[in-house]
Order: structure tokens, then C-alpha cells, then sequence
């Protein structure tokens, strides 16, 4: 195989995954940490710096070898290894179709079984937490307009941490009937109903900007860049510590933005012939 490996490298990400399949950052940065963390594992199996790689290294065995090393040595859990394994197995498929020499590899890794994991447990919060939240939260300061807004959108619409950050005047239509129209995984676009309050206050924060740009985030911090996913994780942590204390005699993990998702499932289960009523905290 007279083929080198950088360039293919560069051209798997640079042009499959980004220009072809269109993969967002987030998902790229999976991509780039399984096969980085790969590609550390055979230099070091190897005993060769990662720049003297070759196709030829990449083997089936070595997969295997380096799934087991996630496990027994890095101490990964079962769904991070199956995550690895997606992307080793994308790439291996990426290099059968630009080198035929490697489709015999590609085939072996193609049939490496995926773990059966249990699903992760289930969290979400009770009525009187929910209304604990909002009671909560500040009504000044700088941020609390945001914040209040930031809460009360992740409720209605049980939008993904993503989908938030990325969230921009564009995407709104705060007039009837109000809806947002959100961009989530797999580059698919998804339409969610709003709440009257929801729209008030987003209507607030429009109101602020002085000629709104249709690019422009709905959610940002003070200087007008958008909160990015870390930003949100932190603003509603920062609000929901003290849920916890509800509940001292009960482990529970710390709030995150999931767990709306969580609680809007669960407030539209059927109960009999009739559906939740949906609570509304104002």
C-alpha cells in the first residue's frame, strides 16, 4: 500500500465528515477523539511515533486490542466504547472505499458486535420542585431576564442543550400561532409550539436589542456572543442547587439541561383516558 495515511486522515474529516456528511462540531469532535485516541494506541503498540504510521498498522486485531484497552486500562464505560468503536468503524469503511487494498479490514472491523448496556436511569423533576425553580429566580440583575426566559424555553419545549445555544431571532415566530423552529441532531429541523409566557419574555429580550439582526442568539451573555452549551450546563446548575436540599435523604445527580427533556415527556403520559394537564409556573 503505497497510500499515506495523513492525507487520508485529513481528507476523512476535512471533506467526508464536514463537506459531505455534514457533521456538526460536536459531532466532529467525537470523531477526532476516538480516532486520535487510536491512533495513540498503535504508536504505542508499535513502539513508532504517531507521524510513521502506516495503513498497514490499521488491522482488525488492533481494534479489538484497543477496545479492550478502553475498558480494562482506561476504565471507559460500555456506551463510550461502543461510541469509539461508531467512529473506528466509519473510518475503516471511509478507507475500504479510497483503498481497495483495505476493504478485507474494513469488512473484519465492519462485524465487531456493539455491548448491550442498560439504558441510563431516568431523571426528572417532581411538580413542587419545578415550581421551587421558578420561585427562585431572580427577578433582577443583568442575567435575570435571560435566565428566567432561558428556563422557561427548556420547559416548554424540551429543547436539547444544542439546540439552545444555536438558537437565533431567526428561528422564532412569536406571533399566532408562536412557534420556534429548532435545528437538532442528524442536521434535522423540528417545529415546537410556544407557550404564551414563553413568548412574552422572549419577546422581552428582542425588545432590548435596538434593531434586531436575524443571526443573532437568542440567548447570550453580556457582550452579545451566544452561551454555548458549557454556559447553559453552568446557568442552570447555578439555579437548581438548591433542589437537592428538598430531598437531603435522597442521592440525587446534579440538574442539567436534560432533564427538561425528562419532564416533558412525563407531564403528556396518558393517566386513564386523559392527559396530564400541562403546569405552567406563572
Amino acid at each position: 500500500m503505497n497510500t499515506e495515511l495523513g492525507p487520508l486522515l485529513f481528507s476523512f474529516f476535512e471533506d467526508y465528515l464536514k463537506c459531505q456528511k455534514g457533521l456538526r462540531s460536536s459531532s466532529m469532535k467525537s470523531y477526532r477523539d476516538s480516532v486520535r485516541l487510536f491512533l495513540l494506541f498503535l504508536a504505542d503498540q508499535t513502539g513508532r511515533k504517531i507521524s510513521r504510521l502506516s495503513l498497514a498498522d490499521l488491522t482488525s486485531a488492533q481494534v479489538l486490542a484497543f477496545l479492550q484497552t478502553l475498558e480494562t486500562e482506561r476504565k471507559n464505560h460500555v456506551r463510550t466504547r461502543n461510541q469509539r468503536l461508531a467512529a473506528i468503524k466509519g473510518f475503516f469503511d471511509y478507507l475500504a472505499q479510497r483503498v481497495p487494498e483495505m476493504l478485507k479490514e474494513a469488512q473484519k472491523v465492519a462485524i465487531v458486535p456493539v455491548k448491550r448496556t442498560p439504558p441510563p436511569e431516568t431523571f426528572y423533576l417532581e411538580r413542587d420542585e419545578i415550581q421551587s425553580l421558578f420561585a427562585s429566580l431572580p427577578s433582577e440583575g443583568s442575567s435575570a431576564l435571560r435566565d428566567r426566559a432561558l428556563f422557561l424555553f427548556l420547559y416548554n419545549t424540551g429543547a436539547r442543550v444544542q439546540e439552545v445555544a444555536d438558537l437565533r431571532f431567526k428561528n422564532l415566530e412569536l406571533e399566532n400561532p408562536p412557534r420556534v423552529h429548532l435545528h437538532g441532531k442528524g442536521d434535522k429541523w423540528r417545529v415546537c409550539p410556544l407557550w404564551k409566557e414563553t413568548v412574552d419574555l422572549l419577546k422581552q429580550i428582542a425588545a432590548e436589542q435596538k434593531g434586531i439582526d436575524p443571526e443573532r442568539p437568542v440567548f447570550t451573555l453580556r457582550h452579545g456572543r451566544a452561551l454555548t452549551r458549557f454556559g447553559i450546563y453552568k446557568v442552570v446548575r447555578r439555579h437548581t442547587r438548591h433542589l437537592a436540599k428538598l430531598q437531603p435523604n435522597q442521592s440525587r445527580r446534579r440538574v442539567s439541561p436534560h432533564i427538561f427533556r425528562h419532564y416533558a415527556d412525563r407531564r403528556t403520559m396518558p393517566t386513564g383516558n386523559r392527559l396530564h394537564s400541562i403546569f405552567r409556573p406563572f
